[in-house]
């Protein structure tokens, strides 16, 4: 779905997943210095909305997200995640509830095989799904910011800012009162900076929380009854996951970012070491350079000094070892 917003001033297009909002609008690390500081909006409109209604939608969803969600207070924004039954992560789900309807936006694209497991998971359950993507846009206000919320717009509040539930109509009116826009690039520079994983970024088709950092944010270890219930207590019980993500300082004097899927190898190893993990995300930081989040395998000390493909990178831990 096509943003109107790309049609701002100084506005191109995002690629990939992103594809349908702006990657930046003309100037990458003012954009982030105005989202650093409490100023500006994102444009997420791209991605996935819906929503659950009915008496019993949140004792329903408790059943099957890895979050507690039952007794989940009126405006209180979380996060769950939806595994397989082998504890494989499937979707990632942020949420909130309004006191009638339970709201979530989830990566672009995911919204109609999201609908369809929760569907076949309905029974005689009083709940109702529905697809909002076409009639509601996210928008992102960073944190600190004193823009305004349209009367009777959902917010979703977290440390890192609002996520609003905007009618898809009113977008383009509201993007000429909220501020300087910033682009998806900006948005993800920031989001490597706070460590946070992103599904079909960070993850790939083994990817277990535990690996991510999830556990405690998306993941409650306080319940069960949810599809993969058993591995994430395994793990946590009874052993490590078998990778780490990690934060990477790479070399600021290299031309090109590593792009996602790039082999890391240690660097004491040579050009011919084994690979140990790889590159998920990479971005350049209007503070830091460049930098990244990559999986690596979990023994590799913490200290060791690292390649991401021909680009030096130094790692900081964020799930440890």
């Amino acid at each position: 779905m096509k943003s109107p917003l790309l049609t701002l001033p100084g506005a191109v297009p995002a690629e990939g997943v992103d594809e349908g909002v702006a990657a930046h609008y003309g100037d990458l690390f003012r954009e982030q210095r105005a989202l650093a500081d409490g100023t500006g909006f994102v444009d997420l409109s791209h991605r996935g909305v819906v929503t659950v209604t009915g008496p019993e939608r949140l004792g329903w969803l408790h059943l099957l997200l890895t979050q507690h969600v039952s007794e989940l207070p009126p405006h209180q924004a979380t996060e769950a995640l939806i595994l397989s039954a082998h504890g494989h992560i499937e979707h990632a789900l942020y949420l909130v509830d309004d006191g009638e309807t339970v709201w979530a936006h989830v990566e672009p694209g995911t919204q109609e095989a999201l609908i369809a497991y929760l569907e076949s998971m309905k029974f005689f359950y009083r709940v109702e799904v529905a697809d909002r993507t076409a009639d509601i846009a996210v928008v992102h206000l960073p944190a600190g910011s004193i823009a305004e919320v349209p009367e009777g717009v959902v917010v979703r509040e977290t440390p890192h800012g609002r996520d609003l539930f905007l009618p898809r109509a009113d977008l383009e009116s509201y993007a000429g009162k909220a501020g300087p826009p910033a682009g998806i690039l900006a948005h993800e520079a920031l989001r490597v900076e706070q460590h946070r994983p992103r599904l079909g970024f960070e993850t790939d088709h083994r990817t277990i929380p535990h690996e991510l950092g999830w556990i405690g944010g998306a993941v409650h270890l306080q319940k069960g009854c949810y599809r993969g219930q058993e591995t994430v207590a395994r793990v946590q019980n009874l052993g490590r996951p078998p990778r780490r993500l990690v934060f990477l300082h790479l070399d600021g004097s290299e031309v090109h970012l590593p792009a996602p899927g790039t082999e890391i190898r240690l660097a004491d190893d040579g050009p011919d070491g084994r690979r140990i993990g790889f590159v998920t995300t990479s971005a350049r930081h209007h503070e830091l350079g460049p930098v990244a989040l990559a999986l690596i395998k979990r023994n590799v000390p913490v200290d060791a000094r690292l390649v991401a493909g021909e680009t030096a990178a130094a790692q900081e831990t964020i799930v440890e070892p």
